[in-house]
């Protein structure tokens, strides 16, 4: 057949070993870690699926090679524990059972150890070691490592490489990068010695050198070694991209891949992992320049989730392979859909970091588009129903589209109504956000995806008590969504006012000096956004701080925005609307005008109660499911979503 996508559909030879494309599954930590260190099965699964779904490789990140210095709670692979390399092991073959080639990430975390805890506190009371002695810049003091620490770590490498090839891993990622040990002693910033492994260029690169060569020893000639490094670590006092072409020239006789990421993960965490406010491929000139310095394959990542970006970074030589992390959550089927010209329906990563976020507040995995996350065990099949029943879902925002979607699967007749002329609920107030256009974007594939399985659609069709009655259905999935919150606040009803969700529709109305009433996750996006258009932006919100709905990983980089675009008023009280802009009250009592001829309500959103009242006793089954169950995310409605359908 004739690839769409000829170049990323391409196999590759590294080392002595084919693999079967060029779209790689990026390192991404597993969830059900033992407490010594061993591969859970819920992690072993979770890796599965990406090679199910056609990556060529997948990485199972991170196995830290010294617990003596690096107690980071993440992978370990040790004979002296029981059941360790078994499950490393039972991991790589459920990887190489599909096809996919199993890499393990050899890693040591030095002065950041304990990174991975969930609990912080106990990250502090370790001791952290590094290349020099320093203070880390939230007060934990980190002591130089010795030569002979570095010996025995270097040793380490070696012998954990033997393992992981013993284990039935065919390809081997050495994490020199984003702030870890290795790139800690690649780094000017982090690495003040003054022994030869310190100082010039060379010798900064020694530590890199004799880990590549031990694992080459370990592991022998034609076992491809793949090497991470930060092109650039893109902060004042770190190496740049010219140095960083001088690090891969010196580390190119050594190694057989060379991976190009960016940034450094403590001081840059929106730069190693591009937020929805970057373009995508943000950081693949780094791939490409280095390219021009070395012969060996090059691979880039960063936000990528576009088979038609990724054909041109391929075809126009700026690298040879092309990693995805949280694109693969979204999708693990993205690299099948690609190899048989089903691009069309990628359910695409809306970089919202809902993945990250929970693996650090409660470690484990989820994905707002994709339920199977985390969950992998279950079943990523959807499996028929033993009798097909008529369901009628009322909502078609993202839960419902969802639902419908997953209810035809099983083999049901499906009905989905929508009460307005356009799918996707919430959702389509995005379209208006061009950061968040992926978001609005969702819905149609869902739509797409859902009418592919069966699904009737009608729109401009409210789900009421007549209608379900008339169409008698046996199980009802009620996501008729929320409303806008709108308090009676005098001048809110005014003509100078638009309603967050309607902005797409209004936007015109908006002028040069707005108001964003409102400083939850919603009212902080849309203030950015006008910002970004040169509108000169105040926001004003009741509580001391804003986005408190935004999840850990989004807050920061969310605040960073509002920063450059946004003037902000916390701790203010709206009590009048006003033509010339809000009348406020602050905490000490003193009322102060916050100017704007336009303003923008971002008061949040409330359940569509008395709907879903009037449709409870509408069918045997009913289910309610998200914004018109509980005002959350879009996360939950495509979980509850997912399992409503799968209950009937």
């Amino acid at each position: 057949m004739e690839r769409k996508y000829p170049h990323l559909c391409s196999p590759i030879t590294i080392g002595r070993v084919t693999f079967r494309n060029r779209m790689f599954s990026a390192p991404m930590g597993g969830t059900d870690i033992s407490n010594d260190g061993c591969i859970g099965p819920k992690s072993t699964a979770f890796y599965e699926l990406r090679a199910k779904g056609g990556a060529a490789a997948v990485t199972v990140s991170e196995c830290m090679v010294h617990p003596e210095t690096d107690g980071s709670h993440a992978y370990h692979l040790d004979e002296s524990i029981l059941n360790s390399l078994a499950c490393a092991t039972y991991t790589a073959d459920a990887i190489r059972r599909h096809g996919a080639m199993p890499s393990l990430e050899l890693s040591h975390s030095g002065m950041y150890a304990g990174t991975y805890m969930t609990d912080k506190t106990r990250q502090h009371e370790m001791h952290q070691w590094g290349p020099s002695d320093t203070t880390r810049p939230d007060g934990v003091p980190v002591k130089a490592l010795s030569q002979e620490q570095i010996a025995d770590i270097v040793k380490a490498y070696g012998h954990m490489a033997g393992l992981a090839k013993r284990a039935g891993f065919e390809m081997l990622m050495i994490h020199g990068g984003h702030g870890w040990l290795i790139n800690q002693f690649l780094s000017p910033y982090f690495n003040h010695r003054t022994d030869e492994y310190g100082g010039s260029l060379e010798n900064r690169c020694r530590f890199a050198i004799e880990v590549l060569q031990s694992v080459r020893a370990a592991v022998g000639p034609g076992f491809p070694i793949e090497f991470r490094m930060s092109g650039s670590e893109l902060f004042e006092g770190g190496y740049d991209l010219a140095e960083g072409c001088r690090i891969a020239e010196q580390l190119e006789p050594y190694i057989d891949l060379l991976h190009v990421s960016a940034g450094t993960y403590q001081r840059g965490f929106g730069d190693t992992h591009p937020s929805m406010f970057k373009p995508h491929g943000c950081n693949v000139y780094l791939a490409a320049e280095i390219k021009k310095h070395v012969k060996v394959p090059v691979a880039t990542i960063g936000g990528l989730n576009d088979p038609a970006q990724m054909e041109e970074i391929l075809a126009s030589g700026q690298a040879d392979v092309i990693y995805m992390a949280r694109a693969l959550l979204a999708d693990p089927f993205l690299p099948n859909k690609v190899m048989a010209n089903r691009d069309g329906e990628i359910v695409h990563c809306l970089r919202c970091f809902t993945c990250m976020a929970e693996r650090a507040a409660t470690s484990t995995r989820r994905c707002t588009v994709n339920p199977l996350i985390g969950r992998e065990m279950e079943g990523d099949e959807i499996q028929p129903a033993p009798v097909k029943k008529k369901v009628l879902v009322a909502g078609g925002g993202p839960g419902g589209l969802y639902a419908a979607w997953t209810a035809a699967r099983r083999g049901h007749q499906v009905i989905l109504c929508e009460k307005e002329g356009e799918l996707g609920g919430i959702l389509k107030s995005e379209q208006a956000l061009p950061f968040k256009h992926e978001m609005y974007e969702l819905a149609g594939t869902y739509a797409a995806l859902a009418r592919k399985a069966g699904v009737e659609i009608r729109l401009n069709t409210p789900v009421t008590p007549e209608l379900a009655a008339a169409e008698a259905p046996d199980a009802l999935i009620i996501a008729v969504g929320s409303a806008p919150l709108v308090p009676p606040i005098p001048g809110l009803d005014g003509d100078n006012v638009v309603i967050v969700n309607n902005y797409y529709k209004e936007k015109d109305k908006i002028t040069d000096d707005v108001v964003v009433f409102g400083g939850g996750l919603a009212g902080c996006e849309c203030a950015i956004h006008l910002g970004q258009e040169g509108k000169h932006v105040h926001l004003v919100e009741m509580r001391d701080t804003l986005a408190p709905d935004a999840n850990v990983r989004h807050r920061p980089l969310l605040l960073k925005e509002i920063e450059k675009y946004v003037t902000v008023h916390t701790g203010c009280k709206g009590l009048e609307v006003r033509p010339d802009g809000i009348l406020c009250e602050t905490k000490d009592g003193a009322q102060v005008l916050v100017p704007g001829t336009s303003v923008i309500c971002a008061l949040g959103q409330r359940s569509r109660t008395a709907d879903v009242e009037a449709l409870r006793d509408a069918a045997p089954f009913v289910r309610v499911i998200g914004d018109a169950a509980k005002v959350s995310t879009i996360t939950n409605a495509v979980y509850w979503g997912y399992h409503a359908a799968l209950d009937i």
